[in-house]
């Protein structure tokens, strides 16, 4: 009995590692911080500028290696002058050195303002992602990223 109990309490501890990963990828994001969002990603010991990460940000395509996602993110930052993300619907799954995790990202983000000094106008969104990761020995890191949007009744209502 104590053999399953001391599964159980790993499984667990894994489980929050994996989500604590996953959270730390977002507040990078969140912080605009290019260098936290590399460090979330599989290291070059696994992956190269050719291969070994995915993402796929809603209506891209797919990207593959960490100098397409790395230049991804890039792009995305010097884009967005605000970007907040609000985690819904967290799932994850743990089976052995991988793990799965699914989430609702519900978005807040701000362009540039037309007059300096002002705010520019934000803009929400919803996403549903899946992100894979795998255990390395510097801890959970991110394999693959897949976001895909979510419409909305509101954008329904803009084709009648």
């Amino acid at each position: 009995m104590s053999g399953e109990t001391a599964g159980q309490r790993a499984r667990e501890a894994d489980r929050e590692a994996v989500l604590a990963a996953n959270q730390a990828f977002y507040e990078a994001l969140e912080n605009g911080d290019l260098e936290a969002v590399e460090e979330a990603w599989l290291g070059a010991a696994d992956a190269d500028d050719k291969g070994g990460v995915v993402c796929v940000h809603p209506g891209w395509p797919m990207l593959r290696g960490r100098a397409q996602v790395t230049r991804s993110y890039m792009l995305i930052m010097m884009n967005t002058e605000y970007i907040q993300f609000f985690l819904t619907d967290v799932e994850a799954e743990v089976h052995g050195d991988v793990a799965l995790v699914t989430c609702t990202e519900n978005i807040l983000s701000g362009g540039e303002a037309e007059e300096e000094g002002e705010l520019g106008p934000l803009v929400g969104g919803k996403v549903v992602s899946t992100n894979l990761f795998r255990r390395t020995p510097a801890g959970w890191k991110l394999w693959s990223h897949h976001g895909s949007p979510v419409l909305t009744s509101g954008d329904d209502e803009d084709e009648d």
